[in-house]
């Protein structure tokens, strides 16, 4: 007698399917185990299976009313690190104890670990980081048109900003 069960298990944004099979060989059992993983786009995105309609057909479009959908373009699995050498809770000070101008960027931005870091992206430090500067300039650039002063190759700035404030 052979029997063989399947059943699956989500791991993350694999479904771990396992065939199990048990033979029945002269009065004892021997069970024989198969796994297999399928890729998904994620255990959320698993269809679940739909309930029939109770004897009720359901009605057939014909092919002249489909129109025609764009297909998807199948994205590429995310690459992997591997396992992490730090964990998440890890303080920046610690990790970055030689890089005195990291350690005032984390400061600047008001972080601690490696978790927070990890949230910003790193246009979003840069865009951090630099508007204190760019807003600055701005002020000394105004601050000197009012004076009709200018920077270095500024004077076109002076002026506009001299007409536009009368």
């Amino acid at each position: 007698m052979i029997l063989q069960i399947s059943f699956g298990k989500i791991m993350g944004n694999k479904i771990m399917k396992t065939n199990l099979i048990i033979l029945k060989v002269k009065g004892s059992l021997m069970a024989k185990k198969k796994a297999s993983a399928k890729r998904t786009k994620s255990a959320i995105a698993a269809k679940p299976v739909k309930k029939g309609s109770k004897g009720k057909a359901a009605p057939k479009k014909s092919s002249a009313t489909k129109k025609p959908v764009a297909r998807k373009a199948v994205k590429e699995p995310e690459v992997s690190l591997g396992r992490p050498l730090v964990t998440q809770e890890e303080k920046l000070y610690m990790l970055f104890k030689d890089d005195y101008h990291a350690r005032q960027i984390f400061e600047f931005l008001r972080v601690n670990t490696l978790k927070e870091l990890e949230e910003l992206s790193p246009q979003q430090i840069v865009r951090r980081v630099s508007k204190p500067v760019f807003d600055t300039v701005d002020r000394i650039r105004q601050t000197l048109a009012e004076m009709k002063r200018s920077l270095r190759d500024d004077e076109a700035y002076a002026k506009e900003y001299r007409d536009h404030s009368k």
